[in-house]
């Protein structure tokens, strides 16, 4: 007897189309979202557009590992709900198909992402997270060449201000230009032009600002008056800022990859209050993993109507779930990270919870005989759209029938 029947392959397409499809879906309403902030951010500190792609890049794996288990539930509840509501399903178990047994796919799919997940959350994510918190620190600093912002002062250093008028052809060709330089002695240079460009150097810590048409104003201490020179071409060298290193990696519970999670908690040398951050962390994260092995079975609890209801209820049902219990499990981190609580109990007892109900909405649906896990929130949510449909003539609304 073959592995793989026709069920099973059908079963399987029937997944993955919907699977893929929320994947894609979650992850660029995600990416979305990040883009507008990024770009504010990028501009505000005057950074180059490309970098905001790279940081992009990096959040990649952090919105993978959300999107995976939602793509998972909705992939199966939509194929199953497909089979419900055409009548599929009954046919498959009326010649023999158990629920037991149609979930044998669905648990594949389960555990080859759940697998996947494990190594984005266990060794990806903390690398793209520090790669990511390294451009904000290179943009903030400086360090990816920000650009002087054209009709403002901008500061370099503490001696140097630079104001541009205009700026083509990518800030290649400047115009309307004013420098002013100071010096500890009382020594101070005003420098206006008309055109200038940067030039870069064999050091990398200083550029060449090569100016064109202007005038220069050189005062000092010792002098009666200012010196003016008027000149064609003159070349001003700058002292680019110093920039300090960025921290290493491992500084934040979320740039450390399980094996480091697990050796700082047990290093009894450690901080408590790290050592309790880096238990939590590691306990959410096998946490968020471990559930994926139960949406299978949540889906499919969800995915069949009663009889005569083509509903989408559970569909609805099935994301308020899974966000709320994200939401508890970082809520639990959270207090756990305090140390106010151990990580085990504080993240395990809401899984097993959870576990629990997911299994009782499968057991209703599967081993008793009419059984409807969500019946009641069906009846409640038809009686309301009933009042609602009685309401709205009184509102001045047509009801299409």
């Amino acid at each position: 007897m073959r592995f793989f029947t026709l069920v099973d392959r059908y079963l399987a397409r029937l997944i993955v189309v919907p699977l893929l499809s929320t994947l894609v879906i979650a992850a660029m309403l995600l990416v979305l979202d990040k883009m507008l902030r990024l770009f504010d951010f990028v501009a505000a500190q005057g950074g180059p557009v490309s970098v905001v792609w790279r940081m992009l890049a990096n959040l990649i794996p952090e919105y993978l590992s959300l999107g995976i288990p939602i793509g998972l539930m909705l992939g199966i509840l939509l194929a199953f709900r497909r089979l419900a509501t055409s009548s599929e399903l009954d046919v498959l178990r009326a010649v023999g198909n158990g629920y037991g047994r149609l979930l044998r796919v669905p648990y594949l799919y389960a555990i080859g992402l759940a697998v996947l997940n494990l190594l984005i959350v266990g060794f990806v994510q903390p690398y793209s997270r520090y790669a990511y918190e390294g451009l904000r620190f290179e943009l903030r600093t400086g360090a990816l060449g920000a650009t002087i912002k054209v009709g403002e002062f901008t500061r370099l250093g503490r001696h140097m201000t630079i104001r541009i008028e205009h700026s083509q052809n990518g800030g290649r060709d400047l115009s309307g230009i004013f420098v002013m330089t100071d010096s500890p002695g009382g020594k101070s240079l005003a420098v206006t032009a008309d055109k200038g460009t940067f030039l870069a150097t064999d050091d990398p810590d200083t550029i060449i600002f090569r100016l064109r048409d202007g005038v220069l104003v050189h005062d000092a201490p010792g002098f009666k008056t200012p010196r003016v020179l008027s000149f064609v071409g003159h070349d001003l060298p700058i002292d680019l800022p110093k920039i300090e290193a960025f921290r290493k990696r491992g500084s934040a519970d979320e740039e450390l990859t399980l094996p480091e999670l697990v050796k700082v908690g047990k290093d009894a040398g450690t901080d408590p209050k790290l050592r309790a951050a880096t238990r939590s962390a590691f306990h959410f994260r096998m946490v968020e993993v471990a559930t994926m092995l139960l949406l299978p079975l949540l889906a499919v609890a969800l995915a069949v109507p009663p009889k005569r209801s083509s509903s989408a209820l559970g569909v609805f049902l099935s994301i308020v779930m899974i966000v709320t219990y994200h939401k508890v499990n970082e809520y639990a981190q959270a207090i756990a990270t305090l140390g106010k609580i151990d990580p085990i109990i504080a993240l395990w007892t809401p899984f097993l919870l959870f576990a629990a109900l997911i299994w009782w909405m499968y057991y209703t649906l599967a081993h008793k005989p009419g059984g409807q896990p969500i019946g009641a929130l069906e009846r409640a949510a038809a009686k309301a759209w009933i009042f609602v449909r009685r309401l709205l003539p009184f509102a001045g609304f047509r009801v299409a029938h």
